[in-house]
């Protein structure tokens, strides 16, 4: 149970917020048709961001 709310925590991280949020406004405009390419530019950065400091982090806890 700890670790649930261990987890549930670190996704109310502000980066994790905007990544979610950021996806779902990616997953609206891709049905919508309208993903531009500057969109798709910022889009790649964040999610690259976000997964790289997230391996980064496991890596440090290993």
């Amino acid at each position: 149970m700890e670790s649930i709310v261990k987890r549930l925590s670190a996704l109310l991280s502000v980066k994790s917020i905007v990544t979610i949020v950021l996806t779902a406004v990616f997953a609206v405009l891709s049905v919508k048709g309208g993903v531009g390419q500057d969109f798709m530019t910022i889009y790649a950065v964040i999610i690259a961001f976000y997964f790289g400091t997230q391996s980064a982090k496991e890596k440090k806890e290993e």
